[in-house]
């Protein structure tokens, strides 16, 4: 494809979008996801962040954004983005355990994932890094270890994605030979959940877990296996939540007899209560004698804060 089909096809993706803009003035970026940025051709780069910047310069959106692979990021590459109102980078570091990247195919290593963070934050630019869990190789353990590099490398924020089995990809005839099993939902859920724990207690937001809702997934025609959801967000913060208020009432040492009253933002009541309140009976029957466990709103508490009173 030729930097200016490219351009073309971009700008009216941008106007399509658009048209469907509720309001104008909240932030709006144009964003180059999906693919490998940096490792597109010069011409085509600057085709396209052209086209881009047009819409910047015309005061329709605020800023451009895109993700790209560790190791297209170096200081010619990011000299390609000067004059650019280019504001944040996402690298797709998916491990930083290279045993698994190598396992995995990814072409790229931990080293470089470093580097190019390093670079990113030297020119000034918001960086977000992308991690997977589930990965050919990986364990818990190195999955963990993975996120305490990340911290150490001081994202503005991270995404979490599960790795999935999708028709006509490499890892398909893997796991058709037997050589790859993918994480059923309920250990994706647990192992992502201790993952957003680690990440919120180093101040590290995590803006995005699991894929946006897919036609071709929820179908399954294209989703051959692993732990897709819809919900998978919303179901891993339901978890932590529950493991911060089971924590919160052990912690006050409510006798027998006497409810409790979890507060929590007003907007994560219902994820904290959990599918028709799950959390809630799941409370109840760890905490057998205490009797009310209600939930209460505090527009003072933190998206993620609970905290436990006694009725």
């Amino acid at each position: 494809m030729t930097p200016d089909f490219l351009a073309g096809y971009a700008k009216r993706e941008i106007d399509r979008h658009l048209e469907y803009r509720r309001d104008a003035r909240r932030q709006t970026e144009i964003s180059f996801y999906g693919g490998n940025f940096l490792g597109l051709k010069k011409d085509a780069i600057r085709k396209l962040l052209e086209t881009a910047a047009e819409y910047v310069r015309a005061g329709v959106v605020h800023g451009i954004r895109f993700s790209t692979r560790p190791d297209t990021v170096n200081r010619r590459s990011l000299a390609l983005l000067s004059g650019y109102p280019v504001h944040t980078v996402e690298l797709g570091v998916q491990s930083m355990d290279d045993s698994v990247l190598e396992r995995s195919a990814r072409g790229h290593s931990a080293k470089d994932s470093i580097l190019a963070a390093s670079l990113l934050k030297e020119a000034s630019y918001r960086t977000g890094l992308q991690m997977m869990v589930g990965l050919p190789g990986e364990s818990g353990h190195s999955a963990m270890e993975t996120a305490r590099s990340i911290i150490a490398l001081a994202p503005d924020f991270v995404r979490i994605y599960p790795v999935l089995v999708v028709r006509g990809s490499p890892l398909e005839h893997l796991y058709r030979r037997g050589q790859y099993e993918p994480m059923d939902l309920e250990r994706c859920i647990a192992r992502v959940k201790d993952l957003f724990a680690l990440f919120l207690a180093n101040d590290i937001p995590v803006v995005r877990i699991g894929l946006q809702a897919n036609t071709g997934f929820d179908s399954g025609g294209e989703l051959v296996a692993g732990p897709y959801h819809p919900a998978l967000g919303q179901m891993v913060v339901s978890g932590v939540l529950f493991d911060r208020a089971a924590k919160a009432i052990e912690a006050l040492g409510i006798f027998p007899d006497k409810g409790a009253h979890v507060h929590v933002h007003p907007r994560m009541i219902s994820t904290l209560r959990g599918q028709k309140n799950a959390n809630i009976r799941r409370l109840e029957r760890l905490f057998p004698g205490v009797v009310p466990i209600r939930v209460v709103p505090d527009p003072d508490a933190g998206y993620y804060d609970v905290s436990v009173t006694r009725t």
